[in-house]
């Protein structure tokens, strides 16, 4: 399933999006195209200047299409900016009804009780969609670039890459929650012999 058609080595890296205010207040954040809060733009530059991000100039370059992903890009790698796609089937969970909310905002609500309570994941938020759902779209979409000869640099959201992760390394025994990278984070795939390995990253 994951076999890379002909080069030897391939690398996918999986870059999350800087902070933003949602973020900030422990909100819902997945279909709101919110851009990222001062402290997440100069953490992100902090990062930049203390830690030796890869290099990502041979590589074909996405982001989510939100602003959080293409401002983090912006941030990290101005001279690539110009080059970047949009897959959006990348995108975070979309949380319906409770976007932009916290949960001490929403632990009263009926909807939003009905909605963690016993599988969440399979759950679907009101008027959003569940994290299976989610892993079902961001699943598809990487097996489509992952047999491709072509590495690839993703700017993408903390939902996204954990469910990658998860699906990649089954054995590691994580679930998705102990996958998920902090913000300007993310992992380094490489595939060789057939088989994935990863790195943390910066």
């Amino acid at each position: 399933m994951w076999n890379s058609s002909s080069r030897t080595v391939k690398k996918i890296y999986l870059f999350r999006h800087g902070m933003t205010e949602l973020n900030k207040r422990h909100a819902y954040c997945g279909s709101s195209d919110v851009s990222l809060c001062k402290e997440g733009i100069d953490s992100l530059m902090e990062k930049k200047k203390n830690c030796p991000y890869p290099f990502i100039c041979d590589c074909r370059i996405l982001t989510s299409g939100m602003k959080r992903t293409f401002q983090t890009l912006e941030i990290l790698y101005p001279d690539q900016k110009k080059r970047a796609g949009i897959s959006e089937d990348f995108r975070e969970i979309d949380f319906g009804s409770f976007e932009g909310f916290s949960y001490e905002q929403l632990k009263d609500r009926p909807d939003y009780q009905k909605w963690i309570d016993g599988d969440n994941e399979a759950n679907v938020c009101p008027n959003g969609e569940s994290g299976v759902q989610m892993k079902k779209r961001v699943m598809d979409a990487f097996r489509k670039i992952a047999i491709d000869d072509y590495s690839y640099a993703i700017f993408t959201h903390g939902g996204p890459i954990a469910c990658i992760m998860e699906c990649l390394f089954p054995l590691e025994g994580k679930n998705r929650w102990e996958w998920q990278s902090d913000f300007g984070e993310g992992y380094i795939l490489q595939l060789k012999n057939n088989k994935w390995s990863y790195k943390k990253m910066p």
